[in-house]
């Protein structure tokens, strides 16, 4: 970086700056601890950085950045001993959702929120992003495109997708 010159050293801050909550959070998610989730985005940005000034020539440098950061969440799931597993994380949300919501049948929404997990972890890799970006993680279309590195329509396209077979899935009609 230091043979860098002063724009692609900014350029590069900014894009870390810019990216890395959201990617801390999405790799949270998958890993479901800081730690684990610290080391993956670090050790994606580490590949990004020495990459940067041929990225910088991309047409699509987010989306090669989100990839960058998938592989490295999958090198860390598959290096985790037997011993490491723990409960996917989507899993621990449907027990957290079921706690907080106390004026309903607790037992009916941990089934419902599990089966629901259970169906988006069906879903095509993009569409799964898209939904888990969006809803588990709040962002907007916007945000989570930019997050993708794919245009706004795209993600809507991904998140549509990705409705119709969830209530193909969860056998619920496509307006509920």
């Amino acid at each position: 970086m230091s043979q860098w010159d002063a724009a692609a050293r900014l350029s590069y801050w900014a894009f870390h700056a810019d990216r890395r909550p959201a990617y801390m959070r999405f790799a949270y998610l998958h890993l479901g601890s800081d730690a684990a989730a610290e080391q993956t985005v670090d050790a994606a940005f580490d590949s990004i950085m020495s990459q940067w000034l041929r990225m910088l020539h991309m047409d699509r440098l987010d989306a090669y950045a989100w990839t960058v950061l998938k592989h490295c969440i999958v090198d860390r799931e598959r290096r985790r001993s037997p011993r490491q597993q723990r409960p996917e994380p989507m899993d621990i949300s449907a027990f957290e959702a079921a706690l907080k919501e106390a004026h309903a049948d607790q037992y009916e929404v941990l089934t419902d929120t599990i089966r629901f997990y259970s169906a988006v972890s069906r879903l095509a890799e993009r569409q799964r992003d898209a939904v888990l970006l969006r809803y588990g993680l709040r962002c907007s279309p916007g945000e989570a495109a930019a997050v993708m590195g794919v245009d706004e329509a795209t993600v809507g396209s991904y998140l549509g997708q990705a409705h119709r077979r969830l209530s193909r899935l969860l056998d619920t009609p496509a307006e509920s």
